[in-house]
């Protein structure tokens, strides 16, 4: 029988001994890293960001303003190659736990489809299957699979085509952010380590939860979803919540009866800016705004989906519990809002810079912009770990 599937994201192209970098092309920014890495582990060889100019017009602007943004980040790292890896996200993507009775080993693929064919919420037909097995005994076959849309996809790729890149691997950003994670909780995050084993499953994040029954995960609040991503038992659990960064704003914007774009410099603190005066004194364009309880409000949703969500995870795991949580993303930057999380969550969280324990070889100016914006590139980040 057809079963119509293929087995992987990875995509066909011509370079493939040129070394990738990662590419998280988001609703609002286009972020960029590329990764060395030798004998005392990764180092940042470039770093780049740049904003996706808005637009209300049409599908056909945002996706050029998307390429001119990307373009950006290629000028201003100097970066040859064309290889990047990018990633997807959101309903039309699922990642699953699966476990079967002892099957022969021609039968896993097709048991995999069946199963993906149940509990995906989209056809799983009009897309690619990936899955990746974890050893659990002889008594019977478990693993994870990951699957999504064609048309998500191939979205993505014209993006990265629109800018004269190809776009060498698919992932997904929840299982870039548990790789990415996974390098920086190494006891010896700069030692030699073999890869080996890694380097066949481009997909999957192979990740170990030392810790017996507590686990970390992570946070990441973006543009247009924030995904909570948690490696438990080497199990990833994936959830993408259509709630974010632009929806808080949104909300906060709406309640000030301001614009989105002052909301957002009212947030990270550039929102009241004066100017000379003719006779020298310091006159404020705009009057000065305080947004009082109004990030609490506009938090409260994705506080109550996260709670709920670890709640369930909780429950299915039953002697899992998550006792930390590390926030990243865009609005991770936002002053207070980690505090915030911290407050309201039933676990601690703290704002995760990934590059906190990556070197950068790349010179000050790369090194600003990680220290300014590392908690907006941890999945460009996992995405530059992939190997093809």
């Amino acid at each position: 029988m057809d079963l119509g599937w293929k087995r992987s994201f990875r995509l066909e192209h011509e370079h493939k001994h040129n070394e990738p970098f990662g590419l998280d092309i988001g609703s609002s920014e286009v972020k960029l890293i590329q990764l060395h890495k030798d004998g005392t582990g990764y180092a940042v060889t470039a770093a780049g960001i740049a904003a996706i100019a808005a637009s209300e017009d049409s599908k056909n602007r945002r996706e050029i303003n998307t390429g001119r943004a990307i373009r950006e980040c290629l000028e201003s790292t100097g970066i040859q190659t064309q290889l990047a890896v990018c990633s997807v996200c959101g309903p039309e993507v699922a990642v699953r736990h699966f476990k079967f009775p002892p099957l022969p080993p021609q039968e896993i693929e097709g048991a995999v489809l069946l199963e993906a064919a149940q509990v995906c919420p989209f056809n799983v037909h009009d897309g690619p299957v990936d899955y990746q097995l974890i050893p659990n005994g002889a008594d019977s076959v478990s693993g994870v699979l990951v699957a999504a849309t064609n048309k998500l996809i191939k979205n993505k790729v014209q993006l990265a085509k629109n800018a004269s890149l190809d776009c060498a691997l698919m992932d997904v950003d929840g299982l870039a952010l548990l790789n990415c994670l996974s390098e920086y909780e190494k006891p010896n995050a700069g030692s030699v380590e073999s890869k080996t084993s890694e380097s066949s499953a481009p997909l999957l994040a192979r990740t170990s939860n030392g810790a017996g029954r507590t686990t970390t995960a992570i946070l990441n609040v973006g543009g247009a979803y924030t995904t909570l991503a948690i490696m438990g038992e080497n199990m990833p659990f994936i959830r993408d919540m259509a709630y974010a960064s632009n929806d808080i704003v949104r909300h906060i914007a709406v309640e000030n009866d301001i614009s989105t774009e002052r909301t957002w410099k009212i947030l990270c603190g550039t929102g009241f800016q004066p100017v000379l005066g003719q006779d020298g004194q310091a006159t404020p364009t705009e009057p000065p705004i305080t947004l009082g309880n109004s990030l609490e409000k506009a938090c409260q949703k994705p506080i109550d989906d996260v709670t709920e969500t670890l709640r369930f995870y909780t429950a299915q795991e039953k002697s899992a519990i998550v006792e930390k949580i590390f926030v990243c993303g865009d609005f991770a930057r936002v002053e207070g809002f980690v505090e915030l999380l911290d407050s309201r969550l039933p676990a601690k969280a703290s704002v995760w810079n990934p590059f906190d324990k990556i070197r950068c070889d790349a010179g000050r100016l790369c090194e600003d912009v990680l220290q300014k914006n590392g908690p907006a590139m941890a999945v460009a980040a996992g995405l530059a770990m992939r190997e093809i």
